[in-house]
């Protein structure tokens, strides 16, 4: 037995912590459904309801995203590139608003239900709070909404309004479309904020860019990427 199947977080489930750690990773790691999971667990022989997989990443996902947020809080860039994304849930419009730093990794989201100034204000307090500092740089698209609310915000922060240089915003929105496909779309405005709160930090602890490094250093850095998140799940060898 393993001591962390033991561990308080895992108590009173009756699969072991490995098993619970490994559904949560597959569900966030990579595009899938919740009855996908099931079926790739049924294929190792564990049985499980898709209802139970929903469960423990609504649990332990968001302890895991909370841990994972500590880890990287102050690490992130200075560069801050915020972006807005439509989403239609239930026939309405809502607005997903997202900021990642210089390398692609996400600052932090969030939905609203208005594309304006007032939403605009809402996420960079949001980023204030959450990042402890003002960026170097912010980028944004033409919406002027952006530069109305850094003009109250963060008056002395330096912001480049351009379309083409804000690609890792852009970006960084692929990975919620193809799991709105996945999932034939949202339920609810709290749905997708629950999950995107989750995936973004697990996402953000297995970005490892491909193009500009050998693929020995890549492999190497999914080695201690993983063993962060062994660490995180508490998956310790006794």
């Amino acid at each position: 037995m393993t001591r962390s199947s033991r561990d308080p977080l895992y108590r009173r489930h009756r699969f072991p912590a490995e098993v619970i750690a490994h559904a949560v990773w597959l569900y966030f790691r990579f595009p899938l459904s919740l009855r996908m999971v099931e079926d790739l667990l049924a294929a190792r022989g564990i049985i499980v309801s898709h209802q139970t997989v929903r469960l423990w990443a609504e649990k332990f996902g968001r302890h895991f995203a909370n841990d994972i947020r500590k880890r990287s809080a102050g690490r992130l860039g200075d560069k801050w590139h915020l972006d807005e994304v439509v989403i239609t849930i239930g026939g309405r419009k809502h607005w997903l608003w997202r900021a990642v730093d210089q390398d692609g990794f996400v600052l932090d989201v969030l939905v609203q239900s208005r594309r304006n100034a007032k939403a605009a204000k809402r996420l960079m307090r949001k980023l204030l709070k959450a990042q402890g500092r003002a960026p170097r740089v912010m980028i944004t698209d033409k919406l002027r909404s952006y530069g109305a609310a850094k003009r109250e915000v963060m008056p002395g922060v330096e912001h480049r309004s351009h379309k083409g240089l804000n690609k890792w915003a852009e970006n960084s929105h692929q990975p919620v479309r193809r799991r709105e496909r996945i999932m034939k779309r949202f339920k609810s405005a709290r749905h997708l904020q629950r999950f995107v709160s989750i995936h973004d930090p697990i996402t953000n602890l297995f970005h490892i860019p491909r193009h500009d490094i050998l693929s020995v250093h890549h492999r190497a850095l999914r080695t201690v990427a993983m063993q962060a998140w062994h660490q995180i799940a508490r998956l310790h060898a006794a």
